[in-house]
């Protein structure tokens, strides 16, 4: 008789933000491991980080997000709900899904529908209490270069609301987003518009050239949850976001 395959002992890590209860980090490894446990695939490392708001300030207060390292890609996971045993059991059912586009990938990454769920499960943007609005986070990293529908199934798999990415033909910077409205995806370039495609719609509004604080009044003033634009310094294209705390994240390439 063969002896029994076992997993090696994953790397799980959680962390509490705010008041979340002592029982609530156990019931996120548990869930996380039922995940893990049941994957072919080597789990390299898994983090969980469980954030308790304050209730009067959103209406779903517990937020949860996962990321978990599978045989070197990197799959997260992102939801907020009104208490956080249902924040985790959401994020359980959301973190599974992505891990089986990983599995689908090369596929049905055509297939919008199979991505394009759950969104109503985001975390609820807050304004920050007395504060104006600062720029609290900067990410800077060599852009990856690809083609539409391989940026569709990154934004997807990384659960982001937008990505930031290089155009595989043409190095034009540009930024992928779901389009609630249509339920498809929405890319806009630096450069040249891409074609259209079914599944993906084509933004033909120039992307303007903005200094940081320029783009910072034009997201502060316009109500959009990011800013496309091209960094008038470097000629680059940058994205300036609301994080969900109320403040600014800002990405850049690196040069």
């Amino acid at each position: 008789m063969n002896p029994l395959r076992t997993r090696p002992a994953v790397d799980l890590t959680v962390t509490t933000r705010g008041e979340v209860t002592l029982a609530a980090p156990d019931y996120a490894r548990t869930k996380l491991l039922n995940v893990i446990e049941r994957l072919h695939e080597p789990v390299l490392a898994a983090r969980v980080k469980l954030t308790q708001e304050p209730h009067h300030t959103v209406t779903k207060p517990s937020i949860a997000q996962a990321t978990i390292d599978l045989n070197g890609r990197p799959v997260r996971a992102h939801v907020a709900a009104a208490t956080m045993q249902e924040a985790i059991d959401l994020l359980q059912e959301r973190l599974r899904a992505r891990i089986e586009r990983v599995r689908a990938h090369g596929h049905h990454v055509r297939h919008p529908e199979r991505f394009a769920a759950g969104r109503e499960h985001r975390p609820q943007r807050r304004e920050p209490a007395g504060e104006e609005h600062r720029i609290v986070r900067h990410k800077s990293y060599a852009l990856g270069r690809r083609t539409s529908w391989e940026a569709v199934f990154e934004l997807e798999l990384m659960d982001y609301d937008f990505h930031l990415y290089t155009d595989a033909a043409t190095g034009d910077d540009r930024v992928v987003r779901h389009d609630g409205a249509t339920g498809t995806y929405r890319i806009a370039s630096a450069g040249a518009p891409p074609e259209a495609e079914p599944g993906i719609s084509v933004s033909t509004r120039a992307v303007p050239e903005l200094t940081v604080s320029e783009a910072a009044l034009r997201l502060d003033l316009g109500g959009l949850p990011f800013v496309f634009f091209i960094e008038a310094g470097t000629g680059r294209g940058n994205v300036l976001y609301h994080r969900y705390d109320g403040h600014f994240g800002l990405i850049t390439p690196a040069r």
